[in-house]
């Protein structure tokens, strides 16, 4: 089916040239990063996690929300989900694609990253975050493409592909499961430590993942005739709209938490990032206070019925929604995990240009084999639309 990439367009492949030279500048950047040591990063001994782990911890909830409309299409028979299943399968593999590869690059020694699996140790969360990520891109990219090729040649999946299907729901929470226990784990970090880290992560992956999922389904409606439905969409951001709720709920009582125990290893942080310290104001103050005010008008807007009479009224709600939840568990995270350091010592980090460079283009890495997949599953989709149920497809090479 990949000969369905190569139809397209000039429109598409400017698209596709576009995002193939922005893929060449993270290499550049790897190359640069490689030569030169991660001193061309704004990371440190005090800040050994930065921009790059920043977004795994986000890529990582994408990928998770793809259950969002695999667990009620499979197990709950919603089918208004059906045009949308795969493409939230395909829209968690680049997800986990990029989000491995911020890791790669943020080892100052890529090669290491082979010990993982050379010399496993299951007492590491790293050895499982890996394992599970590994586990579901393999698991969404053989269920996804199977049941394409299924219905493209109109006839049923195999038997043996419902299993993994049943095996990828479970899989899909663990891995922003064990990727907050990468954070949680941690004594010596009291803005990490906390049970309510994993709930804050998972409700935070179900609202950003279907707003992304909603606004790629209207460009595809617009740009290649294909409708997920009207009643999918609305469904989904139903779905979305609670996440963010909880998510929410979730945040104020991390802050009541914080304020009202009167703990001063667990206010700093959120002063830190909220406020300022001895006089100095941090750079992520303003991103934080941008976080919080989306997130406060996304809420207002979940509350309006109006936001769901068009699917289009959705696109300002997911937009801030992924914002928001962008920059609370990028920066937000990553700032307020690390200040202060158990030393008490406080860090201005900001990302180097090289971070943010290698950032579009991992970023652009993703969007290409987004387009690719998306290309293929609508291609499908399309000319299965224009043959009726029981009359034969045109033979296929394969």
């Amino acid at each position: 089916m990949l000969e369905l990439a190569l139809r397209g367009n000039h429109r598409y492949w400017i698209w596709v040239t576009t995002l193939i030279v922005l893929t060449g500048s993270a290499l550049a950047m790897f190359i640069l990063q490689y030569t030169e040591g991660l001193t061309v990063t704004a990371m440190s001994r005090v800040v050994p996690w930065g921009f790059y782990i920043a977004q795994l911890t986000f890529l990582v909830g994408v990928a998770a929300s793809a259950v969002v409309v695999v667990l009620p299409y499979y197990l709950h028979d919603v089918r208004e989900f059906g045009k949308l299943t795969i493409f939230g399968e395909f829209l968690a593999i680049p997800a986990v694609i990029v989000a491995m590869l911020f890791v790669f690059v943020d080892v100052g020694q890529p090669q290491r990253i082979l010990n993982i699996f050379l010399y496993p140790s299951p007492r590491s969360p790293m050895f499982w975050d890996s394992v599970a990520l590994a586990g579901y891109l393999v698991l969404n990219l053989v269920i996804g493409w199977n049941a394409l090729q299924a219905e493209r040649v109109g006839g049923e999946p195999p038997r043996w592909l419902k299993p993994l299907v049943y095996l990828a729901i479970p899989w899909a929470i663990s891995i922003h499961t064990v990727t907050a226990f990468l954070y949680c784990g941690l004594a010596a970090r009291p803005f990490w430590l906390t049970a309510v880290l994993t709930p804050r992560f998972l409700a935070s992956a179900f609202a950003a993942g279907p707003a992304l999922l909603i606004l790629l389904s209207l460009v595809m409606r617009r740009l290649t005739g294909f409708d997920p439905g009207d009643r999918a969409l609305t469904k989904l951001a139903k779905i979305m709209a609670y996440a963010m709720v909880a998510n929410v709920f979730l945040l104020v009582l991390e802050l009541f938490t914080a304020f009202y125990s009167g703990s001063p290893e667990h206010i700093a942080p959120w002063v830190f990032l909220y406020w300022q310290v001895d006089g100095a104001m941090a750079p992520v103050v303003p991103f934080m206070w941008l976080s919080a005010v989306l997130a406060v008008a996304s809420i207002v807007l979940i509350v309006r019925r109006r936001t769901y009479a068009e699917p289009v009224g959705l696109i300002p709600l997911a937009v801030m929604i992924i914002v928001s939840i962008w920059i609370d568990k990028g920066a937000g995270m990553m700032t307020g995990g690390l200040n202060p350091s158990p030393l008490g010592r406080l860090t201005h980090y900001f990302p180097s240009w090289v971070e943010i460079v290698m950032g579009v283009g991992l970023y652009a890495l993703g969007a290409l084999i987004l387009t690719v997949l998306y290309k293929i599953a609508v291609t499908v989709k399309q000319e299965t639309a224009s043959f009726p149920p029981d009359s034969p497809r045109p033979e296929r090479s394969h």
